[in-house]
């Protein structure tokens, strides 16, 4: 099962500006994040097929941010995955987080430059988190993301090659955290 949920309630943010004016003080907000994530969950779990105990949270941006925060907030996921949202917690928070955590983050990214980086690690260093980070060379924020025609933020650019290499990493973090399991 996999469920993905739209934090932007239906919008779609064709002006960075108003995205950001939007984004921004939803990642400033450890709390709402955890809201949102634990009522994704809800939905999840509400559905039969759900194994409850084999869920993951993988997500990109803003949906990593979420992620993160639920394995703060002490949920019992299997693994957590995210692309580009090197986000730092509460002090001592990540400690609460019992799965191994991925994150991959482009080598030039502006968001996420190597002070945010070297904040995440040091976060999951020292809560004793199973924990990895990949940098890809060259990639700047929201690599992931195809070429759209409106304008986006400067230091925001689609590399298509990294955006396949993440996508590999994600599915081979499933397969390691959360394999197949053939019905019996």
């Amino acid at each position: 099962m996999a469920l993905a949920f739209d934090i932007n309630g239906g919008r779609w943010f064709s002006d960075p500006d108003e995205m950001l004016a939007y984004a921004m003080p939803l990642l400033a907000d450890p709390d709402r994040m955890r809201e949102i994530g634990h009522a994704a969950l809800d939905v999840l779990r509400s559905e039969p097929r759900t194994d409850p105990d084999r869920i993951g949270a993988i997500g990109y941006g803003t949906g990593g941010a979420i992620a993160l925060e639920l394995g703060r907030d002490g949920v019992d996921l299997r693994v957590i995955g995210t692309v580009n949202a090197l986000t730092t917690g509460r002090p001592g928070e990540a400690a609460r987080i019992r799965c191994p955590v991925w994150a991959g983050v482009g080598s030039e990214d502006p968001i996420m430059p190597p002070a945010q980086r070297e904040a995440f690690t040091a976060e999951m260093q020292e809560a004793g988190v199973d924990w990895r980070l990949v940098v890809y060379g060259g990639a700047q924020h929201a690599f992931h993301h195809p070429t759209v025609d409106h304008t986006v933020l400067p230091g925001v650019v689609h590399h298509a090659r990294h955006a396949e290499r993440a996508w590999r990493d994600v599915l081979g973090l499933l397969d390691e955290c959360l394999p197949v399991v053939s019905p019996a």
